[in-house]
Order: structure tokens, then C-alpha cells, then sequence
């Protein structure tokens, strides 16, 4: 798999990209956790997801976020990593200019900025999120909420409780004109560390929920 260097409002994104062969494919761009506890683009979560969307049929793209790996800049409180996410998919679209659908996805912090890049672009035609911290960050800017998408979070998730995931889930489903789909994988925490118990139904759902939507024509 490539990888590709692309200018950030901070200088240079360091990403991985994953082309498909047909020229209109479907593109996503996946969204890492938060820098301040480590995270990166190789996280297991945000690596699963790439591959989940490249075997559909996708170009994808993942990257580090300013300040991480080999990516400029500095951790800048989800602010700069928002505009870090709008290069990437400004540079995601030009490198497909014929793709028909786009989505973001994201884990943890990165679920956080994915859902704001909803808010900025019309052209995100889905989303999935991945253990949203609603618990840490408001996700009140999200009215309406532009796009129908997927939240999935584990039963025993302690850094994002369920809890307030349902919540988050029953304010969204309130809103016209789109639909909030949930799931949750039964005994899964924050990491969905057992890779055959957690991470593959995780991974599972997605590819499930996203091919329904692709087939359905993305709306």
C-alpha cells in the first residue's frame, strides 16, 4: 500500500493510501484516535476499518494527524485536526474526481472529528463511528445531522461509556430525513482487544451495514 505525503494546513499529512482499479470507486477516509494517548493510523481499530472499506470496493485513505508520526505541525485539541481531516479528503477527491459516493470513518477522537467534517461537507454521503466519546465532547453540532451513518461501541467500553452513546443515538434518531443505525458488540471495551470476539463482529457490522448502503444507493 502507497505511502503518500500531502499538504496539511500545517505542512505535510503522512498517509497511507489504497486505490482501487475502477476509476469511480467509492472513497473513505478513516480517522485515528486521540494523538494525546497515543494514537495513530496503525491503531488495530482504525487499520481493520481501511481493510473493512478496501474489500468492499473503496479507495481509502488513512493518515496522522499534525504532530504524529511523520506528519508536521502540533496536537492542536481536535481544532487543527479537523482541518487536517478536510486536506485529506480534499486530496482523497482529487485523486478520484469521478467517485459518486464518500465516507468518513473514524475511532474514538477520530469519530469526533468525522463527525464534524460531516457538518462541513455536503458530499459525505455516510458515516461510521466507532466508540464516539459523547462522553468527553459535545456532539451538539450535529442539528441537524447531515448524513446517515452507523454508530457501533462495546458493552464494557469505560472510556466512552454506553451510556451516553445511547444517548447520543436517541438524540440523533429524533432528526428527520436521516437514519441513525447502533450497534453493540456484547463484552467489547474501549479497544475491542479480542480480535475473534470483538474486533471481527465489530468489523463485521461495518462491512454489513456499509454494502446495504451502497446497494441502496448511499441515502
Amino acid at each position: 500500500m502507497p505511502e503518500v505525503i500531502f499538504p496539511g494546513p500545517e505542512g505535510r499529512l503522512e498517509g497511507r493510501y489504497h486505490p482501487q482499479p475502477i476509476p469511480d470507486a467509492p472513497i473513505a477516509i478513516i480517522l485515528h484516535p486521540d494523538p494525546k494517548f497515543g494514537g495513530t493510523m496503525n491503531n488495530r481499530v482504525v487499520y481493520n476499518l481501511h481493510y473493512a472499506f478496501h474489500k468492499i470496493g473503496f479507495t481509502v485513505l488513512r493518515f496522522n494527524f499534525r504532530g504524529v508520526g511523520r506528519s508536521q505541525g502540533e496536537y492542536d485539541e481536535g481544532i487543527g485536526e479537523l482541518s487536517d481531516a478536510a486536506s485529506a479528503l480534499d486530496y482523497l477527491q482529487a485523486m478520484n474526481p469521478n467517485s459518486k459516493h464518500c465516507w468518513v470513518a473514524g475511532f474514538s477522537f477520530g469519530a469526533w472529528i468525522g463527525m464534524q467534517l460531516l457538518m462541513r461537507r455536503p458530499e459525505i454521503t455516510g458515516f461510521v463511528s466507532v466508540a464516539p466519546p459523547a462522553n468527553m465532547y459535545d456532539f451538539s453540532f450535529l442539528a441537524p445531522c447531515p448524513s446517515s451513518g452507523l454508530i457501533i461501541n462495546g458493552t464494557a467500553d469505560r472510556v466512552a461509556p454506553p451510556k451516553d452513546t445511547h444517548t447520543l443515538v436517541s438524540k440523533l434518531r429524533e432528526q428527520k430525513g436521516i437514519t441513525i443505525s447502533h450497534e453493540e458488540i456484547e463484552g467489547a471495551d474501549h479497544f475491542f482487544k479480542d480480535d475473534e470476539a470483538h474486533m471481527k463482529p465489530m468489523i463485521d457490522h461495518v462491512q454489513t451495514y456499509v454494502r446495504r448502503r451502497l446497494t441502496e444507493g448511499s441515502r
